[in-house]
């Protein structure tokens, strides 16, 4: 039978969480309530009391109440509460996990559903979800429902939003346990599925980008494309990090470029270093390092305003990256590979980063690119990591399909014939 998890603070929203129990029943799957409350009483009983979700964070309820200190309750807890549905997911009692909410108990519960692997059903109910969910959702396969009134009883409003999410859950919980999914990641290949690979995308690099996934697709792999919207790199780098991928194809470094100059798609610091950390097999080209993106062209910073400005879209406009910047971002991206625990080799594209960048084209500059070139050779002398030069623009599709025989050849695959890349 499919075993659906809640995950909640049954002190304040016990009845509605004993009306969800209610309604998953009638779908004929197991429930296990999980109670995240700390303050008050909680107003139904619980499969996982708040005692044991908060042991399982290291912490004690008592002292947790007797300090008053809400931050450091909802943190506990909702540490407690990952630690709890992790445990019952590798006991094989959980095939989905639902949740209500506002600020706090959404906090809590999403916290939980990050630390479950992808494809765990996972359906949050919340007040907080017509606004900015990216905190709750982070890099999660998280479905967000908006609550519309807040969580404050079972009304004529909220009673058909919460049936819904039941059902939703009920339904994708039965599926998944029907499909007998295992709890570990399959991307080595093990589980008779092709491996996959990651890859990394933006519209200025996409010629190259689908010339390398075409040339995978066709070696035996199965090919994931990320965006490198700050979201999409975020996301490349959790899954690395949970060992999804047999490899890496990180064609597209441009959130390298916005974290280092203020751009709005910045996947953080952490950028380009799950994959190495993991050991797992990355092929990294400095693809779209030769711009940074902003919002609309009013909200580039005045300090950018002299160099050339092009607007990508009404929502983004890009600003040339200088010599001096794309030294520091060589720098960057080279102690970032140095540290790789599996092999790792870095592509570069001499001919240009992106479609602004290639021959002719407005961001085509080769003493910007020479001094990311310079400070990558330079970092990464003496390192195990490969430098692969080509004669090349990064989106002529000869790039891509010869990064991609590199990263087959790294991963371990049968030996691939070598097609020399061609001078332009």
């Amino acid at each position: 039978m499919a075993i659906v998890v809640l995950v909640g603070t049954l002190d304040t929203k016990g009845l509605e969480y004993g009306w969800l129990r209610e309604r998953l029943l009638r779908h004929d799957v197991e429930v296990v309530v999980v109670d995240t409350g700390v303050a008050g009483s909680p107003r139904i009983p619980a499969d996982v009391p708040r005692a044991d979700v908060a042991r399982a964070a290291g912490a004690d309820l008592e002292r947790l109440r007797a300090r008053g200190d809400r931050g450091a309750a909802v943190t506990a807890m909702a540490r407690g509460a990952a630690e709890t549905v992790l445990r019952l997911h590798a006991e094989g009692r959980l095939h989905g996990v639902l949740a209500l909410g506002g600020s706090g108990g959404t906090s809590i519960a999403t916290r939980a559903m990050r630390a479950l692997p992808l494809g765990v059903p996972k359906v949050m109910v919340s007040s907080m979800a017509a606004g900015d969910v990216s905190p709750y959702v982070g890099s999660a396969d998280i479905t967000m429902m908006y609550s519309v009134v807040d969580i404050a009883g079972v009304n004529s409003v909220s009673a058909p939003i919460l049936a819904n999410a039941a059902d939703a859950v009920a339904g994708m919980a039965k599926g998944f346990a029907a499909a007998g999914r295992a709890p570990v990641p399959a991307g080595s290949g093990a589980d008779g599925g092709r491996p996959l690979v990651a890859a990394s995308m933006a519209g200025v690099t996409t010629p190259g980008v689908d010339a390398a996934r075409e040339r995978l697709t066709g070696l035996g792999y199965e090919v994931l494309v990320f965006h490198a919207s700050g979201t999409g790199g975020r996301t490349l780098e959790t899954l690395s990090g949970q060992g999804l991928f047999a490899g890496v194809l990180d064609l597209t470094l441009s959130e390298l470029a916005d974290d280092l100059c203020g751009g709005i798609l910045t996947a953080g610091p952490d950028r380009l270093q799950a994959a190495g950390r993991r050991g797992i097999p990355q092929v990294v080209a400095p693809g779209a390092l030769d711009m940074v993106k902003f919002g609309p062209a009013d909200t580039v910073p005045a300090r950018m305003r002299d160099r050339d400005m092009r607007v990508h879209n009404p929502s983004i406009t890009v600003v040339r990256t200088t010599p001096r910047e794309c030294a520091e971002l060589g720098r960057r991206v080279a102690a970032k590979l140095r540290t790789a625990t599996g092999p790792a080799a870095v592509c570069l594209p001499l001919r240009g980063l992106s479609t602004l960048g290639e021959p002719g084209g407005p961001y085509h500059d080769p003493a910007a690119d020479e001094a990311l070139f310079g400070a990558l050779r330079d970092g990464l002398r003496g390192s195990a990591v490969d430098v692969v030069e080509t004669d090349t623009h990064i989106n002529d599709p000869a790039f891509g399909r010869a990064a991609s025989d590199l990263l087959h050849r790294m991963i371990g695959g049968a030996p691939v014939r070598r097609v020399p890349t061609p001078s332009r």
